[in-house]
């Protein structure tokens, strides 16, 4: 007994000895790093001071604050901020779906500024500006240099004024100029279309608007289809969608989910670590669905492109997406300002971040450049004939009216599926998609 109440009063004394030897470094150490930290405060005090006092022309207090804000926050990544009181303003009014602007998502990469996504009916995207694109010059003045929010101010004017923009884009020689008409930005958050039997899902941003618009949209189509019976599937095109509200990348998802994750943030602090799992409902039936995504597709987009490709509830087509897979906390401030702060990032059901790699589609597809069309000499010399039209031709009796006209209806939804493939192949590809699996889901006919 005496052994060991000498055995563990050595345990407590060695711990002890060991916690005091530990312990007195690192007490030291944070007392040298907080020294630090006031001696660069200092440092900072000092400067502030002699710009006030010495430098060549008054400057305005305030603005050197925001400034030195500013400055500290965009060097940690590209997403993070300082928004003045009207940055904030703008910010809040952007997400109810409506402001004025070019219409186009930026962001930073080496200093240069590139757009992620045109959105859809908006100036920039009527004028041409693609995803992927550099925007070097506003108004024959580089960018190079300049914050991002500074660049984003020099891109802003007033509803009606004409702003010309240097674009490098890849694949281009040479730089050119693209001149565009600012204009008020009325994001319609969804849209729709009933394509065959196939309902397309436009999904265009990810505002407070976008779940409760998907849903209406939804059900118009399907009601205009005269019920889900009709319907062989749902494509979402999430193309060029910069993103927007995590609480909406989240219902959209769950909107076509019954069970599981659906994406989880893992921040530096439990406090920005979260998990959101589905819940019971889907609005498709069990519908097969085809996601669209491109270089444009963000953030929110990738969400949801990633849920349902890890649920198998999606089969993803296009090319891969952006790569922004990181959440931004906007924390008011005193004077109505606030700050933007990278605080988490956010895994897809799998457990992949995307952050700089992005989605990639289970089928690639490249969306053709637009080629105008030229007309050659014989081009309708010779008019498509079929044995129906040659004179004299046996009729064909062994089909009633009414299976001849459903073949004619079938002929009909080929035509126009091969029309849109020239309007637009990436779409075209996805319904094409939809029709296969509905054909290998159908009853063999006995």
């Amino acid at each position: 007994m005496k052994k060991f109440a000498m055995a563990a009063l050595g345990g407590v004394l060695v711990g002890g000895v060991l916690t005091t030897q530990i312990a007195g470094p690192l007490i030291a150490q944070e007392t040298e790093g907080r020294a630090n930290v006031y001696e660069q405060l200092d440092l900072f005090g000092d400067i502030f001071e002699r710009i006030r006092a010495q430098y060549v022309e008054q400057v305005d207090e305030g603005d050197l604050i925001e400034a030195a804000i500013d400055g500290m926050l965009t060097s940690l990544d590209p997403h993070s901020s300082y928004l003045s009181p009207e940055d904030a303003d703008r910010m809040r009014t952007q997400t109810r779906g409506e402001f004025g602007g070019l219409g186009i998502e930026v962001t930073q990469e080496e200093g240069f500024v590139k757009v992620v996504s045109p959105m859809d009916e908006t100036p920039a995207a009527e004028a041409g500006i693609e995803a992927g694109d550099f925007i070097t010059h506003v108004g024959g003045d580089t960018l190079l240099g300049l914050t991002l929010d500074d660049a984003v101010e020099l891109m802003r004017g007033p509803v009606g004024s004409e702003i010309i923009l240097t674009i490098v884009r890849e694949g281009v020689d040479e730089p050119f100029d693209v001149s565009i008409i600012r204009d008020t930005i009325e994001l319609t958050a969804v849209r729709s279309r009933l394509v065959g039997e196939t309902v397309v899902l436009r999904v265009i941003t990810f505002s407070d608007q976008t779940y409760p618009k998907m849903v209406e949209n939804l059900n118009e189509q399907v009601e205009a289809a005269g019920g889900m019976e009709n319907v062989n599937g749902f494509v979402i095109d999430l193309r060029n969608n910069p993103g927007g509200l995590l609480n909406q990348a989240i219902e959209v998802s769950d909107a076509f989910l019954d069970e599981g994750e659906i994406v989880s943030t893992r921040g530096r602090v439990q406090e920005d670590s979260d998990r959101y799992n589905a819940t019971d409902g889907d609005l498709a039936q069990g519908k097969p669905i085809v996601v669209l995504i491109n270089g444009g597709s963000a953030s929110a987009s990738e969400i949801v492109a990633g849920a349902l490709q890890d649920h198998r509830r999606a089969i993803v087509i296009g090319t891969k997406s952006f790569g922004k897979g990181s959440v931004q906390t906007v924390m008011p401030l005193r004077g109505e300002g606030a700050m933007r702060l990278t605080t988490a990032r956010y895994y897809t059901p799998s457990g992949r971040s995307i952050q700089a790699l992005g989605v990639s589609p289970d089928i690639v597809v490249q969306q053709p450049p637009i080629v105008a069309e030229e007309e050659t000499e014989d081009e309708g010399a010779f008019p498509s004939r079929s044995e129906a039209d040659l004179r004299g031709s046996l009729s064909n009796d062994s089909l009633s009216e009414d299976e001849q006209e459903i073949i004619r209806q079938e002929q009909e939804s080929a035509e126009e599926a091969a029309r849109l493939r020239d309007e637009d192949y990436q779409l075209a590809y996805a319904i094409d998609i939809l029709k296969g699996l509905v054909a290998l889901r159908s009853p063999s006919a006995e």
